[in-house]
């Protein structure tokens, strides 16, 4: 464990790029159906709902946790801070399985309310998937600094406040963003199901 903890120390942007790649290729992977079927069960309707349902309770939870984890960070609680981040990250990394379950397993729901709504709709969506997708290298680079540096190395890190600043932000609009557009979809307005 020594070992890995020191060459991810030592290759930090390498690491986190391999892991950012890897991340989009799994995710545009199951959206292009490239893997075999066999990873994904052949969900119904009434299962694509309530995993929908899970996954806006991880992310609202995942929200929650970067805030109280920021909090802590600006009260100095590096511990506490250090802990809330980590659970986060595992929410998120949760959230990843459930949402490629759902979208490899079944489809997806195309929202049908209002037209003017339908336009704020999207834009919030798109919003929320541009900003994930940004967020991917930063959370990974931030997660990977945090398990493999001591706090008083974090300190004397150039960046490491800047970037956690920047990802943290990304991170919490793109989770509101998600949870928004999930209360629109499936609890606000009317949506039609689009198979896999």
């Amino acid at each position: 464990m020594n070992s890995l903890k020191r060459i991810l120390k030592q290759n930090v942007i390498v690491s986190t790029g391999v892991a950012s790649l890897a991340g989009y290729i799994i995710v545009i992977g199951t959206f292009l159906e490239i893997w075999p079927e066999i990873l994904f069960p052949d969900l119904t309707v009434w299962a694509i709902n309530r995993l929908a349902d899970v996954i806006a309770i991880v992310n609202l939870t995942a929200l929650c946790c970067i805030i109280i984890g920021w909090y802590f960070i600006i009260k100095g609680d590096i511990k506490r801070h250090n802990q809330f981040m980590l659970v986060s990250f595992g929410l998120i990394l949760l959230f990843l399985v459930l949402y490629l379950t759902k979208v490899g397993g079944g489809g997806t729901k195309e929202f049908i309310g209002p037209v003017l709504v339908r336009y704020v709709y999207l834009i919030m969506l798109a919003i929320h998937i541009g900003l994930s997708i940004a967020a991917v290298p930063l959370v990974i680079y931030q997660i990977i600094t945090g398990m493999t540096h001591s706090p008083g190395e974090l300190l004397r890190l150039k960046y490491h406040r800047k970037i956690g600043r920047i990802g943290a932000t990304t991170w919490i609009i793109s989770l509101g963003l998600g949870v928004i557009t999930y209360l629109m979809l499936n609890h606000i307005y009317e949506w039609r199901f689009i198979g896999g």
